[in-house]
């Protein structure tokens, strides 16, 4: 299983929230570049870049940063919010993100999503899939939707998607615990599907029971930052 750990920017700076509330912002370094450091300096290949101003804004605004961790370090980015153009999606590219993550636009705009899935290529393109109560998620969390989570991914799925994120936003910030059944279920309909794993780690127990549960991957942000697991350990399991 592939540990990614997180970086979620607002304002240039490595913030996380909880539940997706921005009221609840916590700045942890006002440094990306160092913090993605730390990660590369401690074996982790990957990492998962969040651009809270981005999906605020409906448009990407950090993609300096993107750029800036690209070109500074080896690490193998994924990028997302406020991806919501062809334009937006061809910047991120081309500074040097490895692939994107499309959640709201995958259900406001699925004629668009679904055409960056055939034009890039499966490798290149992130189902999000955020659930609130089972149910689809979108703008920020902000909105909710009557789409089941599983009917949504397996449209998409159709459509020629194999990597798909998916957070329980009730888990999301709140150091309670991964929504084990949630994955479960998703999986057991879906049993191909790369799936990764995104809110609520909390230790390292965590991780080994998502890895024992088939998870593709699992995205780790605030138990980085606030020490329930450590750079050493992630490493470990990563090995």
């Amino acid at each position: 299983m592939r540990i990614i750990p997180a970086i979620d920017i607002l304002e240039g700076k490595c913030v996380r929230l909880s539940k997706g509330d921005y009221n609840t912002k916590k700045i942890y370094n006002e440094d990306p570049l160092e913090v993605a450091k730390s990660f590369e300096d401690a074996g982790l290949q990957y990492l998962h870049l969040v651009d809270l101003d981005g999906a605020k804004a409906e448009h990407i605004v950090n993609w300096k940063v993107l750029e800036k961790l690209a070109t500074k370090t080896k690490l193998k980015i994924d990028f997302g919010g406020g991806v919501k153009s062809d334009q937006d999606l061809r910047i991120v590219f081309e500074c040097g993100a490895c692939q994107i993550t499309g959640g709201s636009i995958a259900v406001k705009e699925p004629v668009l999503f679904s055409s960056w899935i055939t034009a890039y290529g499966a490798n290149k393109i992130i189902l999000g899939a955020d659930a609130m109560e089972g149910k689809i998620a979108v703008s920020g969390w902000q909105e909710g939707t009557d789409q089941e989570i599983e009917a949504f991914i397996s449209a998409y799925v159709e459509k020629g998607i194999e990597y798909v994120i998916s957070t329980d936003i009730s888990k999301d910030g709140m150091l309670e615990g991964p929504s084990f059944a949630l994955y479960n279920s998703i999986l057991k309909k879906i049993p191909d599907l790369k799936l990764i794993a995104s809110g609520g780690v909390s230790s390292i127990d965590d991780l080994i029971k998502l890895k024992e549960n088939g998870l593709e991957g699992a995205i780790v942000g605030k138990a980085i930052y606030e020490n329930r697991v450590t750079l050493k350990e992630l490493s470990e399991i990563n090995a």
